[in-house]
């Protein structure tokens, strides 16, 4: 794994604390996740979070600068037999921010007037955002697991890939819908962002299994 690589790389100096801040950030980007949802699916006031939301994007933004300039920094030090591992980290971090950027999104919509609180099928979308929300946290524990192996990665997989499966399915659904627009266009634009979110997820996780395979896939690229 890429984060195993870091704590063994080669030369002087472990980049622990790299993959400490790493996993950070993805907990930032699950308490965006989780204050937008609720601006989004109960009577929280937008204007309550909001705040909140921007400075932890911030937050993210900032670590992803001072790591990608650490990780440059590496490899200028310790030389190429580094680079592969330094490259798949990178991308890696930029999956963690674009999961932040979509977290912000949600928030939008909810500055926009969007309020699915009365939606007939509430408790479901509750239901999900719930499962989502955990989505982060085993992510978070997969990464900080050096031991991790394909099987547990598998796992994850399937789940994410039901997850994101259903959202499409939705989507597609929408398109044909004889219900108003304006019903059903808030929660296209809602479960599109679901997607784009749990996508990243999984591959923040093949990332840093697969470092160079995941280059070219694994997730949404859409911000």
């Amino acid at each position: 794994m890429v984060l195993a690589f870091f704590r063994g790389s080669s030369g002087e100096g472990s980049l622990d604390h790299v993959i400490a801040k790493s996993v950070s950030m993805l907990g930032d980007a699950r308490h965006s996740f989780d204050l937008a949802t609720l601006a989004v699916l109960t009577d929280t006031d937008p204007a309550a979070v909001a705040d909140d939301i921007r400075e932890t994007d911030r937050r993210i933004n900032q670590v992803e600068h001072d790591l990608r300039s650490e990780l440059v920094v590496h490899v200028s030090v310790q030389g190429n037999a580094d680079i592969g591992s330094v490259l798949g980290f990178n991308l890696l971090l930029k999956k963690i921010e674009r999961i932040g950027d979509q977290a912000k999104n949600i928030l939008d919509l909810a500055e926009n007037g969007v309020s699915l609180t009365e939606h007939p099928e509430i408790e479901s979308l509750l239901e999900g955002r719930q499962a989502v929300s955990e989505l982060f946290q085993q992510a978070g524990d997969l990464l900080a697991d050096p031991q991790v192996n394909e099987a547990d990665i598998e796992a994850y997989a399937v789940r994410v890939n039901e997850r994101a499966a259903t959202y499409q399915e939705r989507i597609d659904g929408f398109m044909t819908s004889e219900r108003p627009g304006y019903e059903v266009v808030p929660l296209a634009i809602y479960y599109r962002y679901l997607r784009r979110i749990v996508a990243n997820l999984l591959g923040v996780v093949r990332t840093s299994a697969e470092p160079l395979p995941a280059l070219d896939g694994g997730d949404d690229n859409e911000d």
